[in-house]
C-alpha cells in the first residue's frame, strides 16, 4: 500500500500523465502518433502478463492466444455489422476472460516449466484452430475489413476512424487497464500472489488456496490480454493467426524482461524501448532482428531487473545510503 505521504505526490502524477496523454497527438506527426498507440496498446498487453509473471511467479508462454481471442471475437462483431466498438471489446474481452478460465483450470495446478509448456500448448491448439477454421476466422487471410462505426448517437457521435481518435480510444483504456491492475496489485489479492511467487509452500500453510488465487489472476490477465487483442485488430483493422502464434506470447515476455517485471510500470518502459528500438532499426536494413538482439542483449546483462527496475533500484539505494542506511537494507 502506498504511504499517507506518497499519495498526493501519484495523484500529481495521475493527473500530469492525463495531460500529457491528452496533448501528445496535438503536437506530433501522424506516424509518431500511430506508433505511441503501439505502444499503448501492447502496454496494455504486457502489463496483463505481468500480473502472472512478475506478481504471481507464472511464465506464460500462451498469453497471445488470449490476445487473439479477444482480437478475432471484436473483428467478427464489427464486420458482422456490429454497432457498437466498445461493445464489441467489451465482449472480446469476456471471450478472452472465459478462454483463460478453461485453460487456466487445467495449467494452474502447475508449476515453473510445467505451466510455461502446458500454456505453450494450449497456445498452439488456438494457433491451429484459428488456421484452419477457415469459415468463421478466415483461415491464414484472417479477418480484414474491419469497419469503425461511430461513437455515440447521432448527432452526438464521433468518427474514431483517424489516428488522432484511436489514439484517445487506445489511451483510455490504457489508463483504465493501468488504474485496475494497480489496484488489484496493491490488495490483500495482490499481496498475497507475491507470497505465492516468494514462497508457495510456506503459504499453503497457512491455509490459502493457491489454485484458486493463480486461477484469478490468470483470468483476470486474459481479460486485459483480449482488450489488447481487441484494440489491436481495431488498429491494424484485420485479425490475423499471427496475433496467436506462439513469437507473440515472447513479446510481451521480452517488454516485462526488458522494463522491469517487479514495477508495475515495468512492462510499459519494456514496451516503449522496444517499439522505439524496432522502429529506428527498421529505418536503415531489413535484417533489424539481428541489430535488435545486439541492443537488447548489453541491455538485459546491465540491467539485470529491466531498465526502469534496475534505475528504480538504483535511486532507492541512493536515498538510503544518503539517509545513514547500510547497503543491505535496501531490498525490496
Amino acid at each position: 500500500m502506498p504511504r499517507p505521504e506518497n499519495k498526493r505526490r501519484e495523484i500529481i502524477i495521475w493527473i500530469g500523465t492525463l495531460v500529457i496523454l491528452g496533448l501528445l497527438p496535438l503536437i506530433i506527426n501522424t506516424y509518431i502518433t500511430m506508433l505511441i498507440t503501439e505502444i499503448l496498446i501492447m502496454g496494455i498487453f504486457a502489463l496483463s502478463f505481468n500480473l502472472l509473471f512478475g506478481y504471481g511467479g507464472l511464465l506464460s508462454f500462451g498469453h497471445a492466444a488470449f490476445f487473439g481471442v479477444g482480437g478475432y471475437v471484436t473483428a467478427f462483431l464489427l464486420i458482422n455489422a456490429f454497432p457498437s466498438v466498445p461493445a464489441a471489446l467489451i465482449m472480446g474481452s469476456l471471450a478472452a476472460m472465459l478462454a483463460a478460465l478453461v485453460v487456466g483450470y487445467f495449467s494452474v495446478r502447475l508449476d515453473e516449466i510445467y505451466f510455461a509448456i502446458l500454456t505453450l500448448g494450449f497456445g498452439m491448439m488456438f494457433y491451429a484452430l484459428v488456421h484452419q477454421w477457415r469459415s468463421v476466422t478466415g483461415g491464414s487471410d484472417g479477418l480484414t475489413g474491419i469497419v469503425l462505426p461511430p461513437l455515440g448517437i447521432a448527432p452526438f457521435s464521433v468518427e474514431i476512424s483517424s489516428p488522432r481518435a484511436f489514439y484517445y480510444i487506445a489511451a483510455f483504456f490504457f489508463l483504465i487497464t493501468a488504474f485496475i491492475l494497480l489496484k488489484i496489485v496493491r490488495s490483500s489479492f495482490g499481496l498475497i500472489l507475491l507470497s505465492i511467487r516468494e514462497n508457495k509452500e510456506r503459504t499453503t500453510f497457512t491455509g490459502i488456496n493457491i489454485r484458486a488465487y493463480r486461477l484469478s489472476a490468470f483470468v483476470i490477465a486474459g481479460l486485459f490480454a483480449g482488450l489488447a487483442g481487441g484494440l489491436f485488430a481495431l488498429f491494424d483493422r484485420m485479425a490475423s493467426p499471427s496475433m496467436m502464434h506462439w513469437t507473440a506470447s515472447a513479446e510481451p515476455v521480452l517488454m516485462t524482461i526488458l522494463g522491469g517485471a517487479h514495477v508495475f510500470l515495468g512492462p510499459v518502459a519494456g514496451a516503449v524501448l522496444f517499439f522505439f528500438i524496432e522502429h529506428f532499426i527498421t529505418k536503415f536494413t531489413d535484417v533489424w532482428m539481428i541489430f535488435l538482439g545486439a541492443i537488447l542483449i548489453p541491455l538485459v546483462i546491465f540491467f539485470p531487473e529491466g531498465v526502469l527496475g534496475t534505475l528504480l533500484a538504483g535511486k532507492r539505494r541512493g536515498r538510503k545510503i544518503k539517509n545513514g542506511e547500510g547497503p543491505d537494507d535496501t531490498h525490496s
